[in-house]
């Protein structure tokens, strides 16, 4: 993808989604990355850029966003401080510290609830039997390995390939405009 993995963005995304699963703040994390993959789709569906701004991957058990999974997995080396606020335990991920929302603006809060009032019922392996019908995993389906969903395939898929050029051309600008600032 073109844009820019927002750190910040995606912890308190991560966290919010977390506080809404109960008193225990904790979740399945795959389905987890799930409901993030779902509402970065629809972010990018309904406004032409994603709310993490992760790389999408297809793997066995569907679509994933890889530095999400990273983070999870304890495989991200820069971002010292998840573990301040998210801890996994086996299979699951549970919130012990409140990073806030201060980063997400009202659009993305607002798709993030969305996606969970929409999904918050389904278990880890329905989320995996309802991403494996998107046409983009389809398409991508690595088998027992993983492959790179390209941007192209999700616009394809959520009936927004025309806005390709435009889509790509303004992340490029926003992660110039990024880079330009954080020297």
């Amino acid at each position: 993808m073109p844009f820019k993995f927002n750190y910040k963005k995606t912890l308190q995304a991560v966290a919010f989604l977390l506080r809404r699963s109960g008193p225990s703040k904790s979740d399945n994390y795959m389905r987890l990355i799930k409901l993030l993959y779902i509402a970065d789709r629809e972010s990018l569906r309904e406004i032409g850029k994603p709310i993490t701004g992760d790389r999408a991957v297809a793997m066995k058990q569907g679509p994933v966003l890889s530095h999400v999974l990273d983070l999870i997995k304890g495989q991200s080396y820069n971002s010292p401080d998840w573990e301040k606020f998210i801890i996994q335990e086996n299979y699951n991920i549970r919130l012990i510290n409140d990073p806030g929302i201060e980063e997400l603006c009202p659009y993305e809060i607002k798709k993030l609830q969305e996606v969970w009032d929409k999904y918050h019922s389904n278990g880890e392996w329905e989320m995996v039997e309802i991403t494996h019908e998107f046409p983009e995993w389809r398409k991508n389906d690595p088998g027992d390995s993983s492959k790179k969903i390209p941007l192209a395939d999700i616009l394809e898929a959520v009936g927004q390939l025309d806005a390709l050029g435009v889509i790509e051309q303004e992340a490029k600008e926003s992660v110039a405009f990024d880079n330009f600032f954080m020297e």
